[in-house]
């Protein structure tokens, strides 16, 4: 008897085990402050009310192209939900490794019975894309390492100059190349047709050139606001939530420079080819975490512009510090006076090619 229960009891403990495995969902996104917010606002009141599911984060959303491509390759999809921009949504989906939803059917409608389609309006660019956020890369700066004349406008980041010292940018074409040529006197309306000629990719890495030596390249968002606190650099690029963390969360002497801010989405893609059991789960989770309520939560804990129309309204003070968040959005009056509006389909087009240039150039 003591062994047959004995038996039962193993058996017992490890179906528990497998149940609980099976219950597990992971989420890929970019960690820092935003997948803080995205937990915060999405994972944990959907654990409590599903006490039966496990959300497991991974921090790849930067590789997250290449990554699916192999997972694709290798028929072993680990990944149940994954935080991408919106040109890498386009070349996911334009490869057939994310799946193509029904937005209207997915997702939940507003308060109002709006649906979710016309709630989220222009910014379902692809079929494929789930909009979550909007938000911009923009510059901060160290306020006590600019002297008497803080920086007014994106070009700063190549006045070596007026501002000596190092400076960060993202380790990827994507913005750099726009800004060198903003810089080195394109028009904005042009940016994109110059950036599309061997000559004009050439003159972006000429303006990048003159600055090289002095750029800590980052990868991951929270890169930048640790290398502003600590000092080693005088200004640097990163995503506008983040630099809203290390000003108002963690008081260092940090400003931001609105200037040229580029505006982009984040949001959710499906990873193609779930099996049924993970692709049910997601799917309920999905319509939880994009419905009206949970995308305007986000904005409590960090300065993005939820991506629903019926969110905004309810926008209201930072979870913790009690200011308003409006201020400290990207699409604030005050802050868009001077926007660039990035391009999704022209890099979904060329962003391989500008990866393998850009990449090369680094390594020169």
């Amino acid at each position: 008897m003591k062994t047959k229960s004995f038996v039962i009891a193993a058996l017992g403990a490890a179906l528990a085990s497998t149940s609980a495995l099976a219950a597990d969902m992971t989420l890929v996104s970019w960690g820092g402050a935003y997948q803080a917010s995205q937990h915060k606002a999405y994972a944990e009141p959907y654990m409590k009310n599903n006490p039966d599911v496990n959300i497991i984060w991974d921090e790849s959303s930067n590789e997250a192209v290449a990554k699916l491509r192999a997972m694709n390759e290798a028929g072993n999809i680990t990944w149940d939900l994954v935080d991408v921009v919106a040109s890498d949504a386009i070349r996911l989906c334009d490869e057939g490794l994310a799946m193509e939803v029904d937005h209207d059917k997915l997702l939940a409608p507003a308060p109002d019975g709006t649906p979710a389609s016309e709630d989220f309006g222009d910014l379902l660019v692809s079929g494929c894309y789930i909009p979550q956020i909007v938000y911009s890369t923009t510059f901060g700066y160290r306020t006590d390492m600019v002297g008497d004349t803080p920086p007014t406008d994106v070009c700063a980041i190549f006045d070596l100059d007026k501002y000596p010292g190092k400076r960060s940018l993202e380790k990827r074409p994507i913005n750099n190349m726009e800004w060198a040529l903003l810089c080195d006197g394109v028009a904005k309306e042009d940016i994109y047709d110059v950036l599309e000629t061997e000559a004009g990719q050439d003159r972006a890495f000429a303006k990048l050139d003159s600055i090289k030596d002095q750029v800590i390249w980052w990868s991951a968002g929270a890169d930048t606001p640790q290398l502003l606190a600590d000092g080693e650099v005088v200004m640097g690029s990163t995503y506008n939530g983040r630099l809203f963390s290390v000003i108002e969360e963690q008081n260092q002497p940090v400003a931001m420079l609105w200037d040229a801010q580029v505006f982009d989405l984040d949001g959710w893609i499906i990873p193609a080819g779930l099996p049924e059991e993970r692709l049910n789960r997601v799917l309920d989770f999905v319509k939880f975490a994009t419905d009206t309520q949970r995308l305007a939560d986000q904005a409590k804990y960090i300065s993005y512009g939820p991506a629903r129309k019926s969110s905004a309204p309810l926008v209201s003070k930072h979870a913790e510090l009690g200011i308003e968040m409006g201020p400290h959005m990207p699409t604030d009056p005050a802050n868009a006076k001077n926007t660039f509006l990035y391009n999704y389909e022209w890099w979904a087009d060329y962003r391989d090619d500008l990866d393998a240039k850009f990449q090369a150039w680094l390594a020169k």
